[in-house]
């Protein structure tokens, strides 16, 4: 509501959060933003035409989505190979001027109907895309007086996506490249193989132009895409050459044949980027879990340009909220299998201490999850359900979730539900913080963080554990009781009694000096 009023305030806004789930809140709440969603989330009508079905949701429930069909595609006429846009896809002016087809593409649709009203709600990826990569073809639609950015916590791993790059073995192929060239442990080789990408891309482009189809029927969005994988190389390029020191290729990942499937260069410190993706006139960071000083040393602000609101006290009763740090075993990686099986002892407690009641268990990891559900007592074995972002029975995080609402005694085990998922009422009455969700040591870019920012770690630990807290309390008159297991938490709060925000003094009993 804080979002929606300062939007409201001005004339044009843009408001920019986590996740789907959290975009639905919005949208359930505030009827004045128009939202943008990703393909996967709208029936494909070109794929519903070749496979003559007629029903949105049957389409949907047979996986026929827009991130399946292709908007452009090569086709022979008249014996000559061209491309060709999908009929279905409306062009912004015709939404803007109401004058599009009224079987338009959903997902189209939607989008372009967000840019052109005056208040609009994307999620990250969706949003840095459009600034980072689309700026020029929708220049005359992103000049607005606000962004408000939820879950502000977030902004660093979300930045990482768009600075330095992906490879994937899939563009290799496209652009007819031999990965076997290349040097994927070394940066120069693989500032050689984006040079080599963005050359081929530029060649492709070059082909399209020169055709005779195009240039008897030129169509712009033919090309667009392969523009913006180019730019999007030309830029990764740009950006690790001016400060090389500044990014780390961190480790190949093969298939099971050994074969390569993709590598990631990204950078240590996104401050001198982070301005690139804030060019409204007035930005709005909204988070319960981030402090002044990092926050902007990450983002590259500078202090006394930053107002800082620090709520003193939560708005919902201590009683409501409370936390049991019970430090039963410090979990690390020198941890004895006699830790972790005490740790899974207090779990099963714990939960026949709320044999009547649905609950969430948090960890660090999937291997975790499993060992926690193979120590378990039975009984309580049976309540679990299993829930990741991306689940072994193809189901989603909210079909878990909705199977979850209809159990009276579930409990959801998941390494992934520290953030975005709201959990109110009696979908959850008591949390298990099982291990401190320590960021992965064993990445390139996560030692070389810590050694540049030492305070990171820390930071980022901290964060995830206050985001854990607040899984299963939404409201005043919400409730659930929180236990935390791992003693190496008392560490974190040491170290990071300075970041911790002032709402959660009263609960983790630290004086406000």
């Amino acid at each position: 509501m804080v979002g929606a009023t300062v939007s409201n305030y001005f004339d044009s806004s843009f408001t920019v959060t986590a996740s789907k789930h959290l975009q639905d809140q919005y949208i359930q709440n505030i009827q004045f933003l128009k939202p943008v969603k990703g393909k996967q989330n709208f029936p494909c009508l070109k794929l519903m035409a070749s496979e003559k079905v007629d029903n949105d949701r049957r389409a949907m429930r047979w996986g026929l989505t827009c991130d399946k069909g292709e908007c452009q595609e090569r086709v022979h006429k008249n014996g000559k190979e061209i491309f060709e846009v999908c009929k279905f896809k409306p062009t912004i002016k015709q939404v803007e001027d109401n004058t599009q087809d009224s079987q338009s593409c959903h997902y189209y649709m939607q989008k372009y109907d967000a840019l052109v009203s005056k208040h609009s709600l994307w999620n990250y990826h969706a949003f840095f895309t459009i600034m980072k990569f689309n700026k020029k073809l929708f220049e005359e639609y992103l000049d607005r007086k606000v962004t408000v950015f939820d879950e502000a916590h977030k902004i660093e791993d979300q930045i990482i996506q768009f600075v330095g790059f992906d490879i994937f073995s899939g563009q290799i192929d496209e652009c007819n490249l031999n990965s076997e060239k290349y040097d994927f442990t070394d940066l120069d080789s693989m500032i050689q193989l984006t040079d080599d990408i963005t050359f081929s891309y530029a060649k492709k482009i070059k082909d399209i132009k020169e055709s005779t189809a195009f240039q008897n029927n030129p169509v712009y969005d033919l090309i667009t895409g392969l523009e913006r994988r180019h730019d999007r190389f030309a830029q990764a390029k740009i950006d690790i050459i001016s400060d090389k020191d500044n990014f780390v290729v961190n480790d190949p990942l093969k298939d099971l044949n050994g074969n390569f499937r993709t590598i990631s260069i990204k950078p240590i410190d996104v401050s001198k980027f982070a301005n690139s993706f804030f060019e409204t006139e007035y930005q709005i960071f909204m988070s319960a879990t981030i402090d002044k000083s990092s926050f902007c040393e990450n983002m590259g602000l500078y202090s006394d340009d930053v107002a800082f609101v620090d709520t003193k006290i939560s708005p919902f009763p201590i009683e409501h909220r409370s936390i049991d740090l019970l430090n039963i075993r410090r979990l690390s990686y020198g941890s004895t299998d006699e830790d972790e099986l005490e740790v899974i002892k207090t779990i099963d407690r714990i939960m026949d201490e709320h044999s009547d009641e649905r609950g969430l268990i948090l960890t660090s990891s999937i291997p975790r999850c499993q060992k926690i559900i193979r120590y378990l007592s039975p009984k309580n074995t049976r309540r679990i359900r299993l829930c990741h972002s991306k689940n072994k029975d193809e189901k989603t995080q909210d079909e878990v979730i909705s199977e979850h609402a209809t159990d009276p005694t579930g409990v959801l085990l998941s390494s992934s539900l520290w953030e975005g998922v709201d959990l109110k009422d009696d979908l959850s009455r008591f949390q298990i913080i099982a291990k401190v969700p320590y960021p992965n040591y064993t990445e390139k870019r996560t030692r070389a963080k810590m050694n540049k920012f030492p305070l990171w770690y820390t930071s980022q630990t901290l964060t995830k554990i206050l985001q854990g807290f607040g899984r299963s309390i939404r409201s005043n008159d919400d409730w659930a009781k929180t236990y935390v297991l791992d003693a190496a938490v008392n560490n974190v709060f040491f170290k990071g009694q300075q970041m911790i925000p002032k709402a959660y003094y009263d609960v983790l009993k630290i004086d406000d000096v």
